[in-house]
C-alpha cells in the first residue's frame, strides 16, 4: 500500500459514501443507461450503453480519496477514457462551443458536480461501468460513474444521467442545502484542495469527524433500517 496523500488515511474497506441528503436514494436498474449530453452545444444527444460500447474498453488501477480524509487503495476500474469519449462522441456529435470548458455531471439521485474540461482530458479520467472485474454495483454508482483519481471523491459522480458542457456556471450549483465553500472548482488531492476559500488545515478536522457517522447512515439505508 502506498503512502496516502496529505491529510488522508487508508480504510480497509470501500464503503458507499456521500452527502447525507442522498443516503435514501434507492437502487436503480444497473443494466439501464440513458445518458444526456447537452449544454452550450449545437446538438444535444441521448446515449445508451451501445453508444459507449463503440469506444475502446480499458482498465485502470487507482486509489480513491474522499475529501473527508479517508482513502481506499488499489481499486480496479473498467470503462472508457473520458478523452476518447469526448473526442469520439461529444465533439463530432454534440459540437460544443469552443468556450464550453465547464463540465457538469448530474446523477439520477439529484446530485451534481463539475470539473474543468482540461482536467477531465487527463489519461486517467474515465467513465466506469465495472469495478474489480464485475459490473458496477449500485453502491458505487451503477450504471455509470465518473472516475477522476486526481480529484477528491465528491467530484467522481455516481449514477450518471447527464453530462453538460457550459461556457460558465450559470446552470450549475452545488446541491442545496450544502454551502458553496464545500465545492472547490478543482478539488485536486495532491494540492489538498478540500474546500473553496477555506484552508485545508481548518476544514480537515471537521470533515474527519463526519466519516464514521456518514458510513453508518448509508449502511442503515442499505440494510433497510
Amino acid at each position: 500500500m502506498s503512502t496516502p496523500p496529505p491529510g488522508q488515511h487508508y480504510l480497509e474497506r470501500f464503503p458507499r459514501f456521500g452527502l447525507g441528503r442522498f443516503a435514501n436514494y434507492g437502487p436503480a436498474a444497473p443494466g439501464s443507461l440513458h445518458l444526456s449530453l447537452k449544454g452550450d452545444v449545437s446538438h444535444p444527444v441521448e446515449l445508451t450503453k451501445e453508444d459507449l460500447a463503440s469506444l475502446e474498453s480499458i482498465s485502470l488501477k487507482a486509489d480513491f480519496h474522499c475529501v473527508t480524509t479517508w482513502s481506499y487503495s488499489g481499486l480496479l476500474w473498467g470503462g472508457y477514457r473520458f478523452v476518447d469519449f469526448y473526442r469520439t462522441i461529444v465533439q463530432p456529435r454534440c459540437r460544443p462551443e469552443p468556450a464550453a470548458r465547464l463540465v457538469v455531471f448530474r446523477a439520477a439521485d439529484g446530485y451534481a458536480c463539475s470539473l474543468p474540461l482540461g482536467d477531465l482530458l487527463a489519461e486517467d479520467v474515465m467513465l466506469a461501468d465495472r469495478l474489480n472485474g464485475e459490473s458496477l454495483g449500485f453502491d458505487h454508482g451503477a450504471p455509470l460513474r465518473l472516475v477522476a483519481p486526481a480529484h477528491y471523491g465528491y467530484k467522481n459522480v455516481k449514477h450518471l444521467v447527464a453530462i453538460e458542457f457550459w461556457r460558465d456556471a450559470r446552470h450549475y450549483r452545488f446541491p442545496r442545502p450544502y454551502p458553496r465553500f464545500m465545492d472547490h472548482p478543482r478539488a485536486r488531492v495532491a494540492r489538498e484542495e478540500r474546500a473553496r476559500w477555506v484552508p485545508a488545515w481548518l476544514i480537515r478536522p471537521f470533515y474527519a469527524r463526519l466519516v464514521q457517522p456518514t458510513i453508518a447512515r448509508f449502511e442503515r439505508r442499505r440494510d433497510g433500517r
